[in-house]
């Protein structure tokens, strides 16, 4: 499955639970926060500072 930029952060991590290392590498501590299950990964990197590109790059690489 390829994580887009439009998915949310909770359902990445239901689909994909390898995936918290990278996002918590990037500084994303959101993983366990009520805030996961509404929040893109696009609007979570624009809100951290954290480049798109790189963080889909590094979350579809796993």
């Amino acid at each position: 499955m390829e994580i887009t930029k439009d998915m949310l952060i909770g359902e990445v991590i239901r689909s994909k639970p390898e995936s918290i290392d990278t996002l918590l590498r990037f500084g994303l501590g959101c993983v366990g926060c009520p805030a996961s299950q509404m929040e893109s990964i696009e609007e979570a990197a624009m809100v951290h500072g954290i480049d798109l590109s790189q963080l889909l790059k590094a979350l579809n690489e796993q």
